[in-house]
């Protein structure tokens, strides 16, 4: 990408003519780029420019911050010696890819991780600039960015595998083990006995299941290719019923007090999705909470940022009377592996629901309850279907 050379700070290192003889300052902007009015130094990237001579044209403030290299001492020195990079087998990048020779159509290098002085990783990639195709290499612009980021990515996706192959060797041990049991030995086992394996067994059948559902939903959140089917949902009606649910597990019913405050705005969201919402709320509330669990559902007008009549939205609030999360914890509830207690979990289910939230078009918080317990609240546009508005 040409960015703009020129501007009014002192100090630019990619301005023709800063600290750079005359010869060496021959790159210009186009006009497009001139017209956006981009400085080097604004770009969160390194950029490092060479001229046909190869000598630096331009090493903006990330490239300086990226490679520990003063802006003055690059510029006009030769790329492989302002930029002395090397391969992860320690071969000198410059010498093995030859920019200003080699085959003419080479376009450039994609990225990939390079060594710096010292063994620091940093991924680069090059763009060789040429006025007509086949034509003698003019610049060569090399993006600079820090390995920072790519390295979080890989420690999630390893944390990722390994919390389900722990959650999966636990059910999967017991399914081979009660099974094989069985097949060995059926004539040997009471009824009820029998039963006891097979229930056992189909609820860690049930387990896997829920974890591979869980999987499949983290995938689709990170990839943006979360699918939400709207349609008329009664959040009042799916409230009680996770209630009901509960209380037909064995929860007393006087745990849980239901607040609602209408008239209730007709909501179309996904069932199913706000279904494993509340469903996730409800059973963490339960598990880590203590006391009275209250969901209260209300209507809420926000106002919102720019000029324009309030938005409707639909407000449910999750509530105990437990010990509450921590203040120092609060910022980590909706991200991946966060648990609240050690009482079991994979510790995907909130990353899960802030993720159906903000699909939908709400917002999801965490904060301390009146009672000192934790509180959730989620909100859910209206959004009426257009045809229907």
């Amino acid at each position: 990408m040409d960015v703009r050379t020129s501007g009014a700070r002192s100090s630019d290192a990619c301005a023709p003519g800063a600290r750079l003889p005359a010869e060496y300052a021959r790159w210009e902007p186009d006009e497009a780029a001139a017209g956006l009015g981009v400085h080097p130094d604004d770009l969160p990237d390194g950029l490092v420019i060479a001229d046909e001579t190869g000598r630096v044209t331009c090493f903006n403030a990330a490239a300086a911050r990226i490679t520990a290299t003063r802006q003055a001492d690059a510029l006009g020195r030769k790329l492989e010696r302002a930029l002395p990079l090397e391969d992860l087998e320690g071969r000198r990048w410059w010498a093995l890819t030859d920019p200003y020779g080699g085959l003419a159509t080479r376009v450039g290098q994609p990225e990939r991780n390079l060594l710096l002085p010292g063994g620091r990783e940093v991924l680069v990639s090059a763009r060789y600039v040429r006025e007509r195709p086949m034509g003698p290499v003019r610049r060569v612009v090399v993006s600079l960015r820090g390995t920072e980021a790519r390295r979080r990515t890989e420690r999630s996706h390893a944390e990722l595998i390994a919390t389900v192959a722990h959650e999966l060797r636990s059910p999967l041990t017991s399914v081979k083990g009660f099974t094989a049991t069985l097949l060995a030995k059926w004539e040997r086992f009471t009824d009820d006995q029998k039963r006891l394996m097979l229930e056992t067994v189909d609820a860690d059948a049930n387990r896997v299941t829920r974890l591979i559902a869980e999987l499949l939903d983290i995938s689709r959140i990170d990839s943006g290719r979360l699918e939400v089917r709207r349609q008329p949902v009664d959040i009042a009606a799916a409230v009680r019923r996770h209630v009901q649910a509960l209380t037909a597990s064995g929860h007393s019913s006087e745990r849980f007090l239901i607040k609602v405050r209408g008239p209730l705005p007709g909501l179309w969201a996904d069932p199913d999705k706000v279904d494993q919402v509340l469903g996730n709320l409800l059973e963490n509330a339960v598990r880590h909470g203590e006391g009275t669990v209250t969901i209260e559902v209300a209507p809420e007008l926000v106002k919102p940022a720019a000029e324009g009549p309030p938005v409707e939205r639909t407000a449910v609030t999750v509530s105990d009377e437990g010990p509450g999360i921590p203040e120092e914890s609060m910022s980590r509830v909706f991200t991946r592996f966060w648990r609240g207690s050690k009482r079991g979990g994979t510790g995907l289910g909130l990353y899960i629901v802030k993720g159906i939230v903000e699909a939908h078009g709400g917002t999801i918080t965490v904060g301390r309850a009146h009672g000192g317990g934790a509180e959730f609240r989620f909100t859910l546009p209206v959004a009426t279907p257009a045809y229907l508005a």
